[in-house]
């Protein structure tokens, strides 16, 4: 059985972000029906509705005919959860807005997804995904800035404009100036695990409170969270460790193309074994890697743009000496993060991926048997089901109306609450982290928002990785204990820790956890009511084992191959604004969500397992393949990287601006060939940006510019501030930090903000003074190294 077994969904939305999160309901058991309008969907020929609508019911209703309006209202009555992606305004027209439904069904969780938030100034802008990335700045972040984000946001020039030699083919995206349009829909892909997160909160908020709520999210926040990474502005910037090279669009990434004319993706690059292994005549996957203070290896800050400057040329020459396959196969022996940058068809044909169930194959009534994204998190105790095909548009109206018509006639029962009425949904819950890296510590961030108290168990040598930007965006709400875990008196304080846990979250090799005594199978034993999620690179067979991360999960699920046009002759792309990581963090924050919920009714704590593989096979889940490997028809990328038609695309102005369109209903881009006739890009080049937005807008034609400037003003917007969108904290070491806050909201249980990025070792005194040790105990623990207080930071050293 499914964790949401006996919950009923009714899905009003369209695009991707509602029809995704509805899908990830009926995955877990949730009765989805597709409320389908008259008019036909906005976007009727998306091969991406093959996945999203699989097992959902489909029934047409006109909500403007009383009648039609009478046997939805039906339906809400006995619903859980209703899902709506309409325009700001509509619904209340309509009759069917939150105020009026909650009136029939106070238990309703009632998301909506809009294009830029309700009440904001932009709350009546077309909300197409390409529009959002235009205006938001994401276009620009896709290979991000010479000067790197960190720079860019606190307004500091590029420090190696100068000094650096960087051949234009090392850098990543078309070799052009300017934003890059992508094939991954990144605002609606992000505003998906929004809601997602926001209504399997929602939903265990409700076993305790009896109420139900609202979930807003928007595309607008989508983007945002998608740039967590890259919009932090620090006060000092500069301080020790806090820049890297990783996000400067200079930097090459570790892609390299092989003899076979294929790619693969060495994240990070690691030269001594790419120049030991390729040193003879056929490749060493065994080279010497155990050089001390390797000078072959490169660091994090970003002077290190000089070291790869020189590596580049030498290493890009040895690659291309051998096939992808060789270098796959030794990098799998040498336990390198590497894999090959394939295409989305040959990922959902991967036998591996489909052994695991990540990837599964449906026997859709028009197109045949088709491989399309599979089960992306599961729980022990429900581990998830695709319950069939998408159905014909309205197959099942006259049954659904028929039910509906045995239902009881809506009528208010409740008097409507106005504002929160309960503390955040995860207060009184208690969570570690022994996460790693991002993936395992954003999710917790994630749970620290709702309300759970986060203890991030720390080494004492970790001070050097939590002083950079990208730890800063993982960990902040959380306490931090530092622990020599090698040490029996650590591994004991641990297993006290342990005894007060509600949840364990980790991404660690299970292999790790097991040597360690922290694997499921053995704390199950003793905390039975235990909820341990675990979050993996891969998919559970040969490459489980193996080290992940979310640029070898994007190249790996294909995200990389389409983003760059890589079928038209570009370079694989790692979008700067990835979900992997972050994806990853989402999926284990609901499952988590679920299994306490879950334990709420059984009193059972369970297991909890996702992965990268698996956000990264959600974000191309807009396609699909025939089990033999080829294609079905979909828009693909042109090698400039402007766009998937000429009806949806960026182009360039005399200015040197660039206008996005989204001619999306006929009337829209009969309207567009109207105004710029058979050559289109020699018709943007003759006029400037703001000259065309105006004729475009006057013609009906929805575009934006996108703007390069958009997100340094982000930090600056009042409203954005008051509804926690971004967030700010003082930080002992780079001053005031600001950062992206909450992508979604609670009406009843609001987020909370629990304090900025941790400091390593800060907390472990009081939470040992909390489990009973005396002040004489704790000192002489940190003088024997057992513990850190506070932990000074060792200078950087280099990473693999």
């Amino acid at each position: 059985m499914g964790t949401l077994d006996g919950l009923k969904v009714l899905d009003l939305s369209w695009g991707v972000s509602g029809p995704m999160a509805a899908m990830l309901l009926g995955d877990h058991g949730a009765e989805v029906t597709r409320i389908e309008r008259p008019g036909g969907d906005p976007f009727p020929n998306l091969l991406g509705y093959k996945v999203w609508h699989r097992g959902k019911k489909s029934a047409e209703f006109d909500l403007k005919n009383s009648a039609d309006l009478d046997l939805f209202l039906r339906l809400v009555v006995e619903a859980d959860i209703l899902i709506e992606s309409f325009s700001p305004g509509v619904t209340a027209r309509l009759g069917i807005d939150y105020a009026s439904l909650r009136q029939i069904n106070p238990r309703l969780i009632y998301c909506s997804i809009t294009g830029y938030g309700a009440g904001t100034e932009d709350q009546d802008l077309p909300g197409y995904d390409a529009l959002v990335a235009a205006r938001s700045g994401l276009q620009y972040e896709q290979r991000g800035w010479p000067e790197s984000a960190v720079q860019r946001m606190s307004g500091l020039p590029n420090e190696f404009a100068e000094t650096a030699d960087i051949d234009p083919d090392w850098v990543q995206g078309a070799n052009r100036d300017g934003p890059l349009f992508v094939a991954s829909p990144w605002p609606s892909l992000g505003a998906f695990y929004a809601a997602s997160t926001g209504i399997a909160a929602a939903l265990f908020a409700r076993q305790k409170t009896g109420r139900g709520q609202r979930v807003e999210t928007s595309l607008k926040q989508g983007a945002m969270i998608c740039s967590a990474g890259v919009w932090q502005k620090a006060e000092q910037p500069d301080a020790p460790g806090f820049n890297t090279w990783i996000l400067g669009a200079q930097s090459p990434k570790g892609h390299f193309q092989c003899s076979d004319g294929r790619w693969v993706h060495n994240w990070v690059p690691n030269p001594r074994f790419i120049l030991q292994a390729s040193a003879g005549d056929s490749l060493n996957a065994t080279p010497d890697l155990t050089v001390q203070n390797d000078p072959d290896r490169f660091g994090i800050g970003p002077e290190e743009l000089l070291v790869m400057a020189h590596y580049q040329p030498l290493l890009a020459d040895a690659v291309r000496r051998f096939t992808a396959a060789e270098w796959v196969e030794a990098a799998r022996v040498a336990g390198m993060t590497m894999q090959e940058c394939r295409p989305i068809e040959e990922a959902l044909t991967d036998p591996l991926l489909l052994d695991d169930g990540c990837v599964t194959t449906v026997e859709d009534p028009e197109l045949g048997p088709i491989n399309q994204v599979g089960i992306t998190y599961r729980l022990s105790n429900s581990p998830g089901q695709v319950s069939g095909p998408a159905h014909a548009r309205g197959a099942d109206t006259a049954a659904v109306k028929a039910y509906a018509t045995a239902l009881p006639k809506a009528a208010a029962v409740a008097a409507a609450n106005d504002g929160p009425t309960a503390d955040a949904p995860l207060k009184g819950i208690r969570v570690l982290d022994l996460g790693l890296a991002i993936a395992g510590p954003f999710s917790c961030q994630l749970l620290s928002d709702l309300g759970a108290e986060v203890i991030k168990i720390n080494t004492l040598w970790d001070g050097y990785w939590h002083r950079t930007h990208i730890a800063y965006m993982a960990n902040r709400g959380k306490r931090s204990a530092a622990l020599m875990l090698k040490h029996p008196k650590a591994r004991a304080i641990l297993q006290e820790l342990i005894a007060t846990a509600d949840v364990i979250q980790h991404n660690m090799r299970y292999d790790a956890a097991t040597r360690l005594g922290l694997d499921y199978e053995t704390l199950s034993k003793e905390f039975p009511r235990l909820i341990y999620c675990h979050s993996r690179g891969f998919e559970k067979g040969p490459r489980m084992g193996l080290p992940g991360n979310d640029q070898t999960g994007a190249a790996l699920a294909g995200i990389q191959h389409a983003d760059g046009a890589v079928a038209a002759g570009g370079k694989p792309l790692w979008s700067l604004t990835s979900l992997g990581d972050t994806g990853n963090g989402f999926l284990a924050t609901v499952g988590i969500l679920n299994a306490l919920m879950d334990r709420e009714k059984t009193g059972r704590g369970q297991f909890v397992d996702t992965s990268i593989i698996n956000a990264c096979l959600l974000t191309t889940s807009y396609a699909a393949a025939r089990p033999d490997g080829s294609a079905l028809d979909r828009p693909t990328l042109d090698k400039n990287q402007t766009g998937l038609s000429r009806h949806y695309r960026l182009y360039q102005t005399s200015d040197n601006g660039w206008v996005q369109v989204a001619a999306i209903t006929p009337a829209q881009q009969a309207a567009f060939d109207g105004l710029v006739g058979s050559d289109a890009e020699a018709a943007f080049a003759g006029l400037s940006a703001g000259q065309w937005l105006e004729r475009l807008a006057m013609a009906g034609v929805p575009a934006e510019l996108s703007d390069p400037r958009a997100s340094l003003g982000l930090f600056d917007n009042a409203l954005y501030r008051s509804r926690g969108w971004t967030t700010h904290s003082q930080d002992p070491y780079v001053g005031r930090i600001d950062q992206i806050g909450h992508c979604y909201s609670l009406s009843e249980t609001p987020l909370t903000f629990q304090g900025g990025p941790l400091i390593v070792g800060r907390d472990t005194a009081a939470l040992l003074a909390e489990l009973g040790y005396s002040d004489t105990e704790i000192s002489e623990m940190a003088a024997q190294n057992v513990i850190g207080c506070d932990t000074p930071v060792p200078a950087e050293p280099a990473i693999a």
